[in-house]
């Protein structure tokens, strides 16, 4: 594999690499030549130094997102699970098509394409490309070894893709906080997740008191004047809600209430409607609030498996209107979470560039094939999973539904963590232990 730079962090040796695969996998078959429009996926291989010279076997870690890059570790412990893995696999890195240093995609890239040019190049940067793109990667870069996978939450419905499409690349699965439901459909999953996120605000203020009150003033004063970030978007209510999308990580709720607590800039800071907010406070908004250049964009879209029945159009924002208590004006003001909404495409500088691809795909009913169900079904590969009970972003009943029509799928069900819960050092390591005891991993170790 051709090596583009190698070095240490402090407890990993890394290496550095990147192939070409096609933009559309369509005339394309992993482990083959490539034709047509190329683009590049960047990979990292990291392992503990004293394995440097050790065929140990791959672990691939899929990442979360949508549109998520893979970890930039500062040391085994920095993503809990890295200290585990190492002492077990070569751990491969991959950054997803149109992330991190595989060719990027932002505001820029979609701006010189026309709505329907942009939407038809969006499509091709979800899970049965990614997948093509790793399978391309382990026939052409580690000799068609098979490899065991890990996948974070939107990694768990890159899993079950894998395993619907590929499933003899692969001698056994981990999943944390990320089955999908099959049959997917976009608006059953918010009708499952905003009474969630209402209670995780109601959680949130009984845990704060102060905090509703704070959070009514702020939203009174945005709803009364104009107010700006520092990259010149307008602040508005609706933006303020969605200080709630990490509500379903941990210490999410102490996170926004350090930031709520230097919000008015008048004498020590108490509620004021009529204080000024304070500079760090819009910066922290601001910072809080931005995500990744794909990640809203195609957020909807990772439900979307091969030809739908209606189109999605604008599903989270079809569940918040039917919800009076989300309401703007409504007071207490209830967060939202990991939900799309048409204004952010109006408002938001850095998505305003996609907001025609977005018109054509809310409207669009013709996607890739995500998941073959019954391919599912038969399943022979063992398939491990740690369901969040609680989880605000992927709901444990619709989890649990999927996992009962897997076969040779085995589940850990804990309410002792949340969505983000791989990156302590407890989650993955149970996992592992679990299956090893279980003989999934018997022709490794």
């Amino acid at each position: 594999m051709a090596l583009l730079n190698e070095y240490y962090v402090p407890g990993l040796h890394v290496s550095e690499h990147a192939i070409d695969v096609p933009v559309d996998w369509a005339n394309n078959k992993p482990g083959q030549t490539v034709d047509g429009e190329t683009i590049r996926l960047f990979y990292r291989v990291v392992c503990a130094p004293e394995h440097i010279n050790d065929h140990l076997p791959l672990l691939v870690f899929l990442q979360g997102g949508p549109g998520g890059a893979a970890p930039r570790p500062l040391g085994p412990n920095s993503d809990g699970w890295i200290a585990e893995a190492i002492k077990h696999f070569r751990v491969v890195l991959p950054d997803q098509r149109g992330t991190g240093r595989s060719s990027h995609i932002d505001s820029h890239t979609v701006s010189a394409m026309s709505g329907t040019q942009a939407a038809d190049y969006l499509k091709h940067f979800l899970a049965d490309s990614i997948i093509r793109d790793f399978e391309h990667l382990r026939l052409t870069e580690f000799n068609g070894e098979r490899w065991v996978s890990l996948g974070q939450s939107y990694g768990g419905f890159l899993t079950l893709t894998y395993l619907s499409l590929f499933p003899h690349a692969l001698i056994a699965s981990f999943t944390t906080g990320g089955i999908p439901h099959v049959p997917a459909n976009a608006r059953e999953v918010y009708e499952h997740t905003f009474p969630r996120m209402q209670r995780k605000t109601e959680q949130f203020y009984a845990r704060y008191p102060l905090e509703e009150q704070r959070v009514a003033a702020i939203a009174n004063k945005l709803a009364g004047e104009t107010v700006t970030l520092p990259n010149s978007d307008p602040f508005t209510v609706q933006r303020l809600q969605t200080l709630g999308s990490s509500f379903g990580m941990k210490p999410s709720f102490e996170r926004v209430h350090w930031l709520l607590d230097e919000a008015f800039a008048n004498g020590d800071g108490s509620v004021d409607e009529h204080s000024p907010l304070t500079d760090e406070f819009l910066f922290g908004v601001m910072t809080a609030t931005y995500s990744n250049p794909l990640y809203w964009p195609l957020q909807e879209f990772i439900y979307a498996d091969g030809e739908l029945n209606e189109p999605i159009a604008w599903a989270a924002d079809q569940v918040y209107r039917s919800l009076p208590q989300f309401s703007a004006n409504a007071r207490p003001l209830l967060f939202t979470g990991e939900a799309i909404f048409p204004w952010m495409f109006e408002q938001e500088r850095a998505l305003q560039p996609f907001r025609p691809a977005m018109d054509v795909l809310m409207n669009s009913t013709r996607f890739g094939k995500i998941y073959d169900a019954e391919q599912l079904k038969n399943n022979m590969v063992p398939l491990n999973s740690a369901v969040y009970f609680d989880d605000m972003y992927v709901d444990s009943g619709l989890q649990l539904d999927t996992l009962s029509r897997i076969g040779n799928s085995n589940y850990w069900v804990t309410n002792e963590f949340e969505h983000d819960g791989v990156h302590g050092d407890v989650v993955f390591k149970h996992l592992f232990d679990e299956a090893l005891n279980r003989g999934d991993l018997h022709e490794l170790f």
